[in-house]
């Protein structure tokens, strides 16, 4: 609730008047401006009226905005939009449990962004300064859309180019952008560790790009967990430690809402960040600290 109305009404009333009843008068118009200023945002159409926070409002609504848009233009690299990139599209919202008007805006963004002359790198500079630059934020934003590009199970050259052009204007380098990637590659064979054990007991079966089924060995799980907090084996358990205490701190849940993550997005961090913690837990298992 928005109490600067009244702060500044009171403060005002005060000087004007300079006795206490011009503060209390100034407290009474100052209730009003206040009730005002809620009611217009609560008559925002689209994602505005999806959320409650008057002071997240804006930068909520132009993250999501900016993810359907650049999601819709990843759709569209190779020239035309598959019925399985909508069903991806659709899954995200649902994911993120979009519905009523904020769904409809998505929809509505995920076609702005398939249009040939779409401005994608103006709406990712007007995304990366809501952020206020918020590197967490805006990987977490990247993060997503390199989700989205794998979910049909490999990754194009066309979709590659959207990535690094989607990757740049939120301050990233094409390198840090290949170390997500290696990362997300990492993560999808990780989860796939609990698959079916083959009959020698010493690997599991997970089902391939080409949906064959190909043995994952304890070993390459153990590399993938590496992999997924950026380290290597060769490092020593300090370095590891450090390296587990950033990856979790950039996909905190408490941490990501308190800088601006829509709450609607907070899913795929948390599943980020169980990704991370079985890693850790795994190498601590083989490294015995």
């Amino acid at each position: 609730m928005s109490m600067w109305g009244k702060i500044l009404g009171a403060l005002f009333g005060f000087m004007f008047f300079k006795h206490i009843a011009g503060a209390i008068f100034g407290l009474i118009i100052g209730h009003f401006f206040d009730k005002a200023y809620r009611q217009d945002f609560n008559q925002l159409g689209g994602f505005g009226r999806f959320f409650t926070d008057p002071n997240s409002l804006k930068q909520q609504a132009i993250f999501f905005h900016s993810l359907f848009s650049a999601l819709g233009h990843l759709a569209k690299s190779d020239g035309k939009v598959t019925d399985r990139e909508i069903q991806i599209a659709t899954a995200l919202m649902d994911e993120m449990r979009l519905t009523g008007d904020a769904r409809r805006e998505a929809q509505d963004a995920f076609r702005e962004g398939k249009a040939r002359d779409f401005p994608l790198v103006e709406t990712l500079k007007g995304f990366y300064d809501a952020s206020h630059g918020r590197r967490d934020i805006l990987q977490v934003f990247l993060e997503i859309l390199i989700q989205a590009a794998f979910a049909d199970g490999q990754l194009s050259q066309e979709e590659y180019n959207v990535l690094e052009k989607v990757a740049k204007p939120l301050g990233f380098r094409r390198r840090d952008l290949d170390y997500l990637i290696s990362m997300y590659e990492a993560e999808i064979r990780f989860r796939q560790r609990g698959g079916q054990r083959t009959h020698g007991g010493t690997g599991r079966r997970q089902q391939g790009a080409s949906g064959q089924q190909s043995t994952y060995s304890e070993q390459q799980s153990v590399d993938d967990a590496y992999q997924i907090l950026g380290v290597s084996s060769s490092d020593d358990e300090k370095t590891i430690k450090r390296a587990y205490r950033k990856r979790m701190a950039e996909h905190h849940p408490d941490k990501l809402v308190s800088k601006g993550l829509p709450e609607q997005a907070m899913e795929i961090a948390k599943k980020k960040a169980q990704d991370i913690q079985s890693a850790y837990e795994l190498i601590k298992q083989k490294r015995g600290f």
